[in-house]
């Protein structure tokens, strides 16, 4: 059975008060073409299929517009699950009768095991058990059981669903959780404070395939079955060196899983650039990729007027700046400089940044008179 692993599709999320809807729209029609491509057998998406749990409409729509291609025209299955991100009450809403059109939704924590079910094109079986995001206090209260953290939730969970399974089925678990020794980006929510957050990847050691939900970076932890297919896109500039990709897993009749990343090329890259704002804007002439999402790190360390504007005159997506040139002299010389020069020294050199000349004689004298004014309280 061929498995497409996809997670943290984040959809309705804005970057640096931006609307990614339009990046979005563009990875998941590859993420379509790869289904038809491949000959997927199911696609999962393993929780935060929403950034936040009321979406904008634009999202939900969207989100509509691709299950609608995948489910009904490309006749394939897609089994969803809640993240840390998602409303669980309103993604799950309607699941059983979605169900029945090859949606197969769990948005909250189930009280016994559900599993899902499917048959490939050659008649062999494999189960789906589903475990949304949940919490301890969670977990308490639908099974009322004593549990602290997300380990001891999680291998309650993991125990019901061994007790209940046919193992001579080969079984694939789904959920949205942080493994231990996971490397997290950014643009994660934390899911607990105090290192509580953490589960034992050891835990889906007994599972033919793991497919896992909430780290931004494709990764696996313990084994290769036990796997982040990452998000499809870069949510934020701790991400920038991340290659994006989907998973597709193949499973074997004997329980062994063939995995291959299959890479996600971006509308837009995320990167990070460096230099004075003379090098820039003249790199910026020349580049292929000039509408990449851009975080500026700006050397000059002189004050430079309008410098955002200059920028986006050739870098329109740029949505962060730095200066780290000029916080460093400020930190290291403010104090010296600021005994060094005086009030009439600071305004020169901002004139001269304005007009790109010097104050002449009779300008520096009308200056120095006014902020003398000024010290006395006499305006």
């Amino acid at each position: 059975m061929k498995i497409l692993h996809t997670s943290d599709w984040h959809l309705g999320r804005q970057f640096h008060n931006h609307s990614l809807l339009e990046d979005q729209r563009h990875v998941l029609q590859q993420i379509c073409t790869i289904v038809a491509k491949q000959q997927v057998d199911v696609v999962i998406v393993a929780g935060d299929i929403y950034d936040r749990s009321v979406p904008p409409a634009a999202a939900v729509e969207l989100l509509g517009e691709t299950i609608d291609h995948i489910c009904h025209d490309l006749k394939v299955p897609m089994i969803m699950i809640a993240g840390n991100h998602d409303s669980p009450e309103r993604l799950g809403f309607g699941s059983r009768q979605l169900a029945t059109a090859g949606l197969y939704v769990v948005g909250n924590l189930w009280q016994t095991p559900q599993s899902i079910e499917l048959t490939d094109q050659y008649g062999k079986k494999v189960v789906f058990y589903p475990i949304p995001y949940t919490d301890p206090a969670t977990v308490r209260h639908c099974h009322d059981i004593d549990v602290s953290s997300h380990d001891e939730a999680m291998s309650h969970l993991i125990g019901l669903i061994h007790e209940s399974r046919d193992r001579s089925i080969p079984a694939v678990a789904i959920a949205h959780c942080f493994l231990a020794g996971g490397e997290g980006s950014e643009s994660e929510r934390p899911l607990s404070i105090g290192g509580v957050e953490y589960v034992t990847p050891q835990l889906f050691s007994d599972f033919s395939y793991t497919a896992l939900g909430h780290l931004h970076g494709p990764q696996f932890r313990h084994a290769e079955t036990i796997r982040y297919s990452g998000s499809p896109l870069k949510y934020s500039f701790s991400e920038e060196q991340q290659k994006k990709s989907v998973t597709l897993v193949d499973l074997s009749p004997g329980n062994s899983a063939a995995i291959e990343k299959i890479a996600i090329a971006p509308l837009r890259n995320m990167r990070t650039l460096s230099g004075s704002l003379e090098e820039l804007l003249a790199a910026g002439q020349n580049d292929p990729q000039c509408d990449d999402y851009l975080r500026i790190q700006l050397t000059d360390t002189h004050a430079i007027l309008d410098v955002m504007n200059k920028l986006r005159d050739v870098y329109p997506n740029v949505l962060h700046l730095e200066r780290p040139g000029l916080v460093t002299q400020r930190s290291v010389q403010a104090d010296r400089e600021r005994l060094q020069r005086g009030e009439l020294s600071m305004f020169c050199d901002f004139y001269q940044q304005v007009t790109g000349e010097e104050l002449t004689e009779e300008q520096n004298q009308i200056v120095t008179r006014e902020l003398e004014q000024l010290q006395r309280g006499e305006v």
